[in-house]
C-alpha cells in the first residue's frame, strides 16, 4: 500500500464515522462529528494538492513546473480556521444547553429574577437617598427663607422708620425728600 491510498482510506473512514455521529442527537457527539469531518477534510484537500515540489518562490533557475502548487496550503489554512471557529460555537451551544437542563422547570428565569431582586434593592437605596436629600434640602431652604425674611423685614422697618421720619420734618427741616404732593 502506498501514501496515498492509505491516506484515501483513511479520510474516508473519517468521513464515514464523522457523518453517522453527526446524525446523533447529542451535541456533544456533533461536534465530535463535524471535528472527524473538518479533519477529514483537510485531508482530502491535502491529497487533492498533487505531488510535493519546492517552495513556491520564484527565482533565478527555478523550473516553474517544479514548485509546489501554495493554492491548498492556503486552503487547508482557511479550513482549519473555520472548523476551529464552529468548534468554539457548538463548544458554547454544549454549554448553554446544559445550563438550562440543569435549570429545569425554571428555565432561563433564573437570571431574570436575580437581577429583578438586585434592581429593586437598588431602587429602594436610590428612593431612600434622594428622600433624605430632599429633607436636607428642604431643611436648608427654610432655614434660609427664615433669615432672608428677617433680614428683610428689618430692611423694610428701617426703610418705613426712615421716611416716617423724613415726612414728619417736613421740606424746611432739609429733608432730602419732596413732599407727596410734589411726587
Amino acid at each position: 500500500m502506498t501514501g496515498s491510498l492509505t491516506l484515501v482510506i483513511l479520510m474516508a473512514v473519517m468521513f464515514g464515522a464523522g457523518i453517522s455521529i453527526m446524525l446523533e442527537r447529542s451535541l456533544t457527539r456533533v461536534l465530535i462529528g463535524f471535528l472527524l469531518v473538518g479533519n477529514a477534510v483537510n485531508v482530502l484537500i491535502y491529497l487533492m494538492s498533487g505531488a510535493p515540489g519546492l517552495a513556491p518562490i520564484l527565482g533565478e533557475g527555478v523550473d516553474p513546473d517544479e514548485i509546489s502548487d501554495p493554492l491548498p496550503q492556503a486552503f487547508v489554512l482557511t479550513a482549519i480556521v473555520i472548523n476551529l471557529g464552529i468548534t468554539a460555537f457548538m463548544l458554547a451551544l454544549i454549554y448553554r444547553s446544559w445550563w438550562l437542563a440543569q435549570l429545569g422547570a425554571k428555565g432561563d428565569l433564573i437570571d431574570d429574577e436575580e437581577e429583578d431582586l438586585h434592581d429593586a434593592e437598588e431602587a429602594a437605596d436610590l428612593i431612600r437617598i434622594s428622600a433624605e436629600d430632599d429633607a436636607a434640602v428642604q431643611e436648608i431652604i427654610e432655614a434660609s427663607d427664615e433669615e432672608f425674611v428677617d433680614s428683610l423685614d428689618d430692611e423694610l422697618e428701617l426703610e418705613a422708620s426712615a421716611r416716617d421720619d423724613l415726612e414728619r420734618r417736613g421740606p424746611s427741616t432739609g429733608g432730602s425728600r419732596p413732599p407727596e404732593d410734589e411726587r
